[in-house]
């Protein structure tokens, strides 16, 4: 592992099947777990991000936004352009 500018960089092997171990301490930033899909963002600018989605689906969006008595704030545009992008990902990935 090497720390340069308060940013960690962690390094992985690729194995022949195309197969990446995420460390420990990714997946524990991340929060994920066995089973849980990631999304990777291509930005024109070449950096790839890795995201762990919050929601599985749209469908499972369902009151996230909030309701009249709004105890938890609603999700803003951007996140929900963010989770519209991780379904898109993964149903263009799911079909190959």
């Amino acid at each position: 592992m090497k720390e340069v500018h308060g940013m960690k960089e962690i390094v992985s092997t690729v194995s022949s099947k195309g197969q990446v171990t995420i460390p420990a301490e990714v997946r524990k930033h991340l929060n994920i777990r066995e089973g849980d899909k990631l999304s990777f963002v291509i930005e024109d600018a070449g950096v790839v991000r890795v995201k762990a989605p919050r929601y599985r689906d749209v469908s499972s969006l369902r009151g996230a936004a909030g309701t009249l008595g709004l105890k938890e704030k609603p999700l803003n545009w951007e996140e929900m352009l963010d989770i519209a992008r991780e379904d898109h990902l993964r149903e263009s990935t799911d079909t190959e």
